[in-house]
Protein backbone atom coordinates (compact mmCIF):
# COMPACT_ATOMS: atom_id res chain seq x y z
CA UNK A 1 0.00 0.00 0.00
CA UNK A 2 1.41 3.27 -0.79
CA UNK A 3 0.80 6.39 1.64
CA UNK A 4 2.06 9.70 0.74
CA UNK A 5 3.98 11.05 3.78
CA UNK A 6 3.24 14.48 5.53
CA UNK A 7 5.57 16.47 3.21
CA UNK A 8 4.18 15.05 -0.06
CA UNK A 9 0.38 16.52 0.72
CA UNK A 10 1.69 19.61 1.83
CA UNK A 11 3.66 19.43 -1.82
CA UNK A 12 -0.43 17.78 -3.22
CA UNK A 13 -1.99 21.07 -1.10
CA UNK A 14 0.20 24.07 -2.58
CA UNK A 15 -0.06 22.06 -6.22
CA UNK A 16 -3.83 22.36 -5.75
CA UNK A 17 -3.78 25.98 -4.57
CA UNK A 18 -6.28 24.86 -1.82
CA UNK A 19 -7.64 28.50 0.04
CA UNK A 20 -6.05 28.77 3.27
CA UNK A 21 -9.50 28.13 5.17
CA UNK A 22 -9.68 25.09 3.20
CA UNK A 23 -6.33 23.86 4.37
CA UNK A 24 -6.92 25.18 8.12
CA UNK A 25 -10.00 22.74 7.90
CA UNK A 26 -8.15 20.16 6.54
CA UNK A 27 -5.28 19.65 9.22
CA UNK A 28 -8.24 20.70 12.16
CA UNK A 29 -10.02 17.39 10.21
CA UNK A 30 -6.50 15.33 11.08
CA UNK A 31 -5.79 16.33 14.30
CA UNK A 32 -9.15 14.78 15.26
CA UNK A 33 -9.01 11.71 13.24
CA UNK A 34 -5.57 11.27 14.58
CA UNK A 35 -6.62 11.59 18.26
CA UNK A 36 -9.73 9.00 17.47
CA UNK A 37 -6.81 6.68 15.98
CA UNK A 38 -4.33 7.10 18.71
CA UNK A 39 -7.23 6.36 21.72
CA UNK A 40 -9.27 3.96 19.86
CA UNK A 41 -8.85 0.37 22.40
CA UNK A 42 -8.13 -2.28 21.47
CA UNK A 43 -6.34 -1.03 18.62
CA UNK A 44 -8.42 -2.66 15.27
CA UNK A 45 -5.77 -4.81 13.86
CA UNK A 46 -4.45 -3.08 10.46
CA UNK A 47 -5.62 0.29 10.91
CA UNK A 48 -3.55 2.74 9.76
CA UNK A 49 -2.56 5.81 11.37
CA UNK A 50 -0.48 7.51 8.31
CA UNK A 51 -3.32 6.05 5.84
CA UNK A 52 -5.90 8.30 8.48
CA UNK A 53 -3.42 10.97 7.92
CA UNK A 54 -3.45 11.37 4.38
CA UNK A 55 -6.66 10.91 4.18
CA UNK A 56 -7.82 13.58 6.76
CA UNK A 57 -5.01 16.18 5.33
CA UNK A 58 -6.05 15.72 1.40
CA UNK A 59 -10.09 14.40 1.68
CA UNK A 60 -10.93 18.20 0.50
CA UNK A 61 -8.09 18.55 -2.63
CA UNK A 62 -10.09 19.57 -4.94
CA UNK A 63 -12.29 21.40 -3.08
CA UNK A 64 -10.71 24.82 -3.63
CA UNK A 65 -11.05 23.86 -7.61
CA UNK A 66 -14.93 22.93 -7.40
CA UNK A 67 -15.85 26.22 -6.45
CA UNK A 68 -15.00 27.03 -10.21
CA UNK A 69 -15.84 23.96 -12.07
CA UNK A 70 -19.15 22.91 -9.72
CA UNK A 71 -17.52 19.17 -9.74
CA UNK A 72 -18.29 17.30 -7.16
CA UNK A 73 -15.03 17.26 -4.79
CA UNK A 74 -15.59 13.71 -3.27
CA UNK A 75 -15.19 11.98 -6.63
CA UNK A 76 -12.41 14.18 -8.33
CA UNK A 77 -10.62 14.08 -4.95
CA UNK A 78 -10.75 10.20 -4.61
CA UNK A 79 -9.78 10.05 -8.51
CA UNK A 80 -7.07 12.42 -8.19
CA UNK A 81 -5.52 10.55 -5.40
CA UNK A 82 -6.20 7.38 -8.13
CA UNK A 83 -4.48 8.78 -10.58
CA UNK A 84 -1.43 9.78 -7.88
CA UNK A 85 -0.81 6.78 -7.21
CA UNK A 86 -2.69 6.21 -3.99
CA UNK A 87 -6.13 4.51 -4.65
CA UNK A 88 -6.13 3.44 -0.84
CA UNK A 89 -6.28 7.28 0.36
CA UNK A 90 -8.80 7.96 -3.11
CA UNK A 91 -10.70 5.41 -1.79
CA UNK A 92 -11.05 6.99 1.89
CA UNK A 93 -11.72 10.70 -0.14
CA UNK A 94 -14.58 9.24 -1.89
CA UNK A 95 -16.03 8.20 1.64
CA UNK A 96 -15.67 11.77 3.61
CA UNK A 97 -19.49 12.76 3.20
CA UNK A 98 -20.88 9.57 3.00
CA UNK A 99 -19.82 6.34 3.95
CA UNK A 100 -20.06 3.11 1.24
CA UNK A 101 -21.26 0.67 3.77
CA UNK A 102 -22.04 1.86 7.80
CA UNK A 103 -21.21 -0.42 10.40
CA UNK A 104 -19.56 -2.62 8.18
CA UNK A 105 -17.09 -4.30 11.38
CA UNK A 106 -17.28 -3.91 14.88
CA UNK A 107 -14.02 -1.82 14.96
CA UNK A 108 -13.54 1.81 13.50
CA UNK A 109 -11.44 1.75 10.17
CA UNK A 110 -9.95 4.55 8.54
CA UNK A 111 -12.72 5.91 6.31
CA UNK A 112 -15.07 6.06 9.41
CA UNK A 113 -12.43 8.13 10.97
CA UNK A 114 -11.86 10.48 8.11
CA UNK A 115 -15.57 10.73 7.64
CA UNK A 116 -16.44 11.15 11.46
CA UNK A 117 -13.62 13.88 12.14
CA UNK A 118 -15.25 15.67 9.04
CA UNK A 119 -18.39 15.98 10.63
CA UNK A 120 -16.91 17.42 13.49
CA UNK A 121 -15.05 20.79 12.11
CA UNK A 122 -16.89 23.76 11.08
CA UNK A 123 -14.39 25.57 9.30
CA UNK A 124 -11.59 25.77 11.74
CA UNK A 125 -13.30 24.64 15.16
CA UNK A 126 -14.37 21.56 16.67
CA UNK A 127 -17.86 22.06 17.39
CA UNK A 128 -20.45 19.14 18.20
CA UNK A 129 -21.96 17.05 16.07
CA UNK A 130 -25.37 18.83 16.26
CA UNK A 131 -23.88 22.12 15.17
CA UNK A 132 -21.77 20.88 12.39
CA UNK A 133 -25.08 18.84 11.07
CA UNK A 134 -27.16 21.94 11.52
CA UNK A 135 -25.00 23.82 9.53
CA UNK A 136 -25.44 21.51 7.23
CA UNK A 137 -28.48 21.55 6.82
CA UNK A 138 -28.67 25.28 6.66
CA UNK A 139 -26.46 24.92 3.85
CA UNK A 140 -27.12 22.61 1.77
CA UNK A 141 -30.76 21.36 2.11
CA UNK A 142 -32.33 22.80 -1.05
CA UNK A 143 -35.19 20.63 -1.79
CA UNK A 144 -37.04 18.15 0.33
CA UNK A 145 -35.68 15.00 -1.40
CA UNK A 146 -32.03 16.25 -0.31
CA UNK A 147 -32.90 17.27 3.28
CA UNK A 148 -34.26 13.72 3.74
CA UNK A 149 -31.12 12.56 2.50
CA UNK A 150 -29.16 14.54 4.52
CA UNK A 151 -31.35 13.58 7.73
CA UNK A 152 -30.63 9.78 7.01
CA UNK A 153 -26.90 11.29 7.16
CA UNK A 154 -27.08 12.77 10.27
CA UNK A 155 -28.78 9.49 11.85
CA UNK A 156 -26.10 7.28 10.38
CA UNK A 157 -23.52 9.93 11.57
CA UNK A 158 -24.63 9.61 14.78
CA UNK A 159 -24.56 5.72 15.06
CA UNK A 160 -21.38 5.97 13.44
CA UNK A 161 -20.34 8.53 16.57
CA UNK A 162 -21.49 5.83 19.15
CA UNK A 163 -19.38 3.31 17.40
CA UNK A 164 -16.53 5.08 17.52
CA UNK A 165 -16.94 6.45 21.42
CA UNK A 166 -17.63 3.01 22.90
CA UNK A 167 -14.07 2.28 21.66
CA UNK A 168 -12.26 5.26 23.67
CA UNK A 169 -12.06 6.33 27.27
CA UNK A 170 -13.38 9.19 26.55
CA UNK A 171 -17.40 10.99 25.60
CA UNK A 172 -17.97 13.09 22.01
CA UNK A 173 -18.56 16.15 24.02
CA UNK A 174 -14.99 16.09 25.60
CA UNK A 175 -13.25 15.54 21.85
CA UNK A 176 -12.49 19.42 21.73
CA UNK A 177 -10.84 19.85 24.93
CA UNK A 178 -9.13 17.02 24.88
CA UNK A 179 -7.18 17.86 21.62
CA UNK A 180 -6.84 21.19 22.72
CA UNK A 181 -5.31 20.09 25.74
CA UNK A 182 -2.82 18.30 23.76
CA UNK A 183 -0.75 21.83 22.52
CA UNK A 184 -0.48 24.26 20.45
CA UNK A 185 -2.91 23.95 17.22
CA UNK A 186 -0.36 25.87 15.10
CA UNK A 187 2.12 23.50 15.93
CA UNK A 188 0.30 21.12 13.98
CA UNK A 189 -0.07 23.56 11.09
CA UNK A 190 2.14 23.93 8.26
CA UNK A 191 3.81 26.72 7.17
CA UNK A 192 3.17 26.68 3.33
Amino acid sequence: MRIPSRQTCLGLIRQMNMLDHIVVHSFQVCRVAIFLADHIRPVPIGLSRNLVQAAALLHDITKTRSFATHENHVLTGAQFLNEMGYPEVGRIIGQHVRLDNYAESDFPTEAELVNYADKRVLHDRIVSLNVRMEYILEKYASGSEYRERLLWLWKKTEELESKLFSHVSFKPEDLGRLIDNEGDPNNFLPHL
